[in-house]
């Protein structure tokens, strides 16, 4: 089964307490649905101190792109994405996304 295409939905999650708590942090759950002819990347998108959003996909060396909305850097990336592939082929080792852990160190 390594050739299926597979995307992520993200969707709320369900309305609970627990769920209603989680929103207003920002976490969403994902859900998987196979969908023909398609790749998945994660991307990590952040934002600099002037604002700009900086999105990157860490299994495609040097695929990077900024903009001022999010709109603007999805699209970007989409756009990027398909230009690394075509420069450098498919990446030669798939990554599973597991999440984003932020880690504090003595100044």
């Amino acid at each position: 089964m390594r050739n299926e295409k597979r995307v992520q939905i993200l969707y709320p999650a369900a309305p609970d307490r627990r769920a209603a708590l989680e929103r207003q942090r920002g976490v969403l759950q994902w859900e998987s649905m196979q969908v023909p002819g398609q790749r998945q990347f994660d991307v990590v998108i952040e934002r600099d101190s002037e604002g700009f959003y900086i999105a990157s996909v860490p299994p495609l060396t040097g695929c990077h792109t900024q903009a001022r909305s999010l709109d603007e850097v999805t699209e970007r990336i989409r756009e990027a994405i398909e230009l690394c592939l075509e420069a450098e082929g498919e990446p030669v080792q798939e990554l599973e996304f597991i999440g984003i852990q932020r880690v504090t160190i003595a100044a």
